[in-house]
Parts: C-alpha cells; sequence; structure tokens
C-alpha cells in the first residue's frame, strides 16, 4: 500500500510541475528509489540527467529552458536564448544563453549545451519576467533588457545582432523608447546605444 501511495504522490506532483527532479521527492517523503521504479514501469520518462516527466508528455520548442529552469532555478535566460523566446532574431542559437549572479559556477549540464554569462547588481535583477511553459516557470529578461543586454555584448554575439533586435524590438512595438533607455543605462551601455535609439525612434 505504501509503495502505491509514493507512487500517486509523485504522479500528483510531476503532473503540477511538469518536470521533476530527484529532490522534489523530499517535499512529499517519498524515497528517490520510486523514480526509478517508475521510469521501469513506464510511469515516468527521463527527460534528461535528473530530470523526470510523464511519459506522452513531449516538451514543446522551450523542453530544453525548462529542463535547464528546473535544474538551474536562478538562471535568467539572456542574449540570444531571450531573442529567440521573444521572436527578435532569426538566428538559432547552438547553446543556451543564460545569466547568473556573478561569482556563480557553470551549471554541470550535459544537455542543452549552456553558455553561461555572469551579470552584476541590477543588470542581473532587473527586467525578469516570468513565464510559464510546459508548466514549468521559466524567468527570462524582457525585451528591453535583453537588447540593452546584446549592446552590452556585443563582442561575443556581433553588433549586427543588436542592431536587429533593437530595430525588431521598436517595429515590433515589443518594447518603448523609455524602456530601452532605461535598460542601456541599468547595463551602462546608454552612450553606446544613444545613436542607434535616436536613428531608429
Amino acid at each position: 500500500m505504501r509503495q502505491d501511495t509514493h507512487t500517486q504522490r509523485v504522479l500528483d506532483l510531476v503532473s503540477q510541475k511538469g518536470m521533476l527532479r530527484p529532490g522534489d521527492l523530499d517535499t512529499i517523503g517519498a524515497p528517490r528509489v520510486v523514480l526509478t521504479r517508475m521510469t521501469a514501469s513506464g510511469l515516468l520518462k527521463k527527460a534528461g540527467r535528473g530530470i523526470y516527466r510523464l511519459p506522452g508528455n513531449e516538451g514543446s520548442e522551450h523542453e530544453s529552458l525548462a529542463t535547464i529552469a528546473t535544474k538551474v532555478p536562478q538562471a535568467v535566460f539572456c542574449l540570444l536564448t531571450a531573442l529567440q523566446f521573444h521572436e527578435l532574431t532569426t538566428q538559432l542559437p547552438r547553446q543556451v544563453w543564460i545569466a547568473m549572479p556573478r561569482g556563480s559556477h557553470t551549471p554541470k549540464i550535459k544537455y542543452p549545451p549552456v553558455k553561461m554569462v555572469q551579470f552584476a547588481g541590477d543588470a542581473y535583477s532587473e527586467g525578469i519576467d516570468v513565464v510559464e511553459r510546459d508548466q514549468v516557470k521559466l524567468r527570462v529578461y524582457c525585451v528591453a533588457k535583453t537588447v540593452a543586454d546584446c549592446f552590452k555584448h556585443r563582442n561575443k554575439i556581433g553588433l549586427d545582432v543588436a542592431l536587429e533586435a533593437l530595430k525588431d524590438a521598436r517595429a515590433k512595438k515589443k518594447a518603448s523608447a523609455d524602456d530601452l533607455w532605461h535598460f542601456a543605462k541599468v547595463c551602462r551601455v546608454a552612450n553606446v546605444m544613444r545613436p542607434y535609439l535616436e536613428v531608429v525612434e
């Protein structure tokens, strides 16, 4: 009977969260071996190292983001990944770009490949949108913050990408001039962005 109780609790939890990590079982008092048994019997499917989901609950195109968000809750999707999320780039990044607080270690994730940048203070904490995909909460920088980040990290991703993002954000009305200017100051790229902002107004 006890086994069935654990199984049911795990099923309830995974239905609610979308994805499970072994540590999540501590909240419901179930032993971790339940995950192995449930995977073997086909009740759960392994979506990655230490990540489980319901079989048939195939993830969307955001599955790789959901996997990272589950493993690294403090990660914020940024730069090329955030541009792709906001549909502001034609580029398909080969890696998932995440921002972490300064001093963080790169998360050990085999798949999907992760590219980490470290932000400090307001540059890390401001402009975070929390969006739910595949029942997992994703932290993604808003459009205006992402555009400012692209200018800040133009040496890593290319100035052409930053300019394309700025033009698209304004053309599609996804970010106001005031918001862009605010985040240009937060990211300390106001002088770099000013001439481009004046052109796209």
